[in-house]
């Protein structure tokens, strides 16, 4: 039996909704499905080398004022990052990660190299398209 699909499309930069992504992805990464995570406007910046994981330069979407709180809970909880969720999940089934060109170049990020290591190419609207249109399961975070 062929693998479902899971087709995201990451449009926040806030470390909130990007955890809320990687315990998703974990979930999808443990039912071996297959994901293609399309990495729009606000997320790509997140995905720049110089911020990934640095969590004072991420904000929170939801209740901007209890981000120490959050952040704190999540270490007491020894819930990994958001970025180790995704590296893990990338271990363990086929998760592609793809940078939209336009959001990419909103945040100065023109070429591969400008973003963390896990994303794996940069690519237009029309991949996203493709892929939600074949996707089992489409999400917009």
């Amino acid at each position: 039996m062929e693998a479902k699909k899971l087709c995201l499309a990451l449009y926040t930069g806030s470390v909130d909704k990007l955890t809320a992504a990687g315990v998703i992805l974990s979930g999808a990464a443990a039912d071996d499905m297959q994901v293609d995570i399309y990495v729009l406007l606000q997320a790509a910046r997140a995905f720049k080398k110089e911020v990934g994981d640095n969590e004072a330069l991420l904000n929170m979407a939801e209740n901007p004022g209890m981000k120490e709180e959050f952040m704190a809970s999540l270490k007491k909880l020894n819930v990994k990052t958001w970025v180790e969720f995704f590296k893990e999940a990338k271990a363990i089934t086929d998760v592609k990660i793809h940078i939209c060109g336009l959001a990419g170049k909103v945040w100065g990020g023109e070429k591969l190299d400008d973003f963390i290591d896990l994303a794996d190419d940069i690519c237009g609207i029309g991949a996203y398209i493709t892929s939600a249109q074949e996707a089992d399961i489409n999400l917009f975070i």
